[in-house]
């Protein structure tokens, strides 16, 4: 995956949030959204710690990879370090500031042609522990979107979790997909897709499975587009993805699949009925029908009448 040397970043859509060391009380997370491995909400409970752990990227990102538990990102100095796609390109950070650029400039902008308003999402990094208008949350969660406040959460470990504890190849476009699907979250949001969502929805049917798929099909979506999504300057920040990156991202689907994570962190027995999420090759298909098509229109997962795979 390769920037634009001459594109323009936006830091301002990453924000710095606090934490604490300490748990939490209250709260539902994520209410009727949820995140891409939000599952691990479940089986946190059986699993102890099952995303702690060593490890560590192939490159860590600077800045951001700093963070202690409880810190907070300084996004001044992302601003002042991230400016165009030669950064992105030179620093992990920067990377995640232009895939964030790029996924809302797609969804800003097919909003605009539908007659309706986009309203920019931050993504807010952290380590440890967050507060939220959804409840606490901890790095245990995994990445995930409140509609409370419709801001994407990213604890910076998942991503090196994801390969070291979830067994993924990773990547800088893995990263793009992950933060492509919360901001699926938050079009659904905006759309009003996910009040069909209810509480403790679950099963291989459910609307909890519906709304986790049809995100990473508007995550396949936005990569379909996304070398063709210009900045303010009239550039596209994205100029290449390879298919190397497109078998990495999938291979991260089937890694996050309800079923693969149930029958390896989960002590081996897949139950479907709390299916959440959707199995592996169900996450993959949607990341791929999104992909192929371009088309938003196709990610309608909640047709009774279609195969969710």
């Amino acid at each position: 995956m390769r920037f634009n040397d001459d594109a323009d970043l936006d830091a301002s859509q990453v924000e710095e949030v606090g934490g604490s060391g300490g748990g939490f009380g209250g709260g539902a997370l994520a209410a009727g959204g949820g995140g891409l491995a939000v599952v691990a909400v479940v089986l946190y409970f059986v699993v102890s710690h099952f995303l702690g752990g060593g490890g560590h990227l192939p490159v860590s990102p600077p800045g951001l990879d700093q963070l202690a538990s409880g810190q907070q990102t300084d996004d001044q100095a992302l601003a002042r370090e991230c400016r165009t796609g030669a950064d992105a390109n030179r620093r992990d950070d920067c990377a995640l500031v232009a895939s964030i650029n790029s996924i809302q400039g797609y969804w800003s902008d097919v909003f605009h042609k539908s007659g309706r308003a986009y309203h920019t999402a931050p993504t807010k990094f952290f380590r440890g522990s967050v507060r939220t208008a959804c409840g606490g949350a901890t790095s245990d969660v995994g990445p995930f979107y409140c509609p409370g406040d419709s801001d994407v959460y990213i604890d910076l470990d998942f991503f090196r979790e994801l390969q070291t504890k979830f067994g993924a190849q990773g990547g800088r476009f893995v990263e793009a997909y992950v933060l492509a699907h919360e901001y699926g979250h938050h079009v659904q949001n905006l759309l009003g897709t996910t009040s069909r969502v209810r509480a403790g929805d679950s099963g291989p049917t459910s609307a909890s499975v519906r709304l986790e798929l049809q995100a990473d099909c508007y995550a396949g979506v936005w990569a379909n587009h996304a070398t063709t999504v210009p900045t303010k300057s009239g550039k596209p920040l994205i100029s290449d993805i390879s298919q190397d990156d497109v078998r990495r991202a999938l291979d991260a689907a089937a890694h996050i699949g309800d079923d693969y994570i149930q029958s390896h962190l989960g002590g081996g027995r897949v139950d479907e009925s709390r299916y959440t999420h959707g199995t592996s090759s169900q996450r993959e298909k949607w990341f791929t029908t999104g992909l192929k098509t371009g088309s938003p229109s196709k990610c309608d997962t909640f047709d009774p009448h279609v195969s969710l795979g």
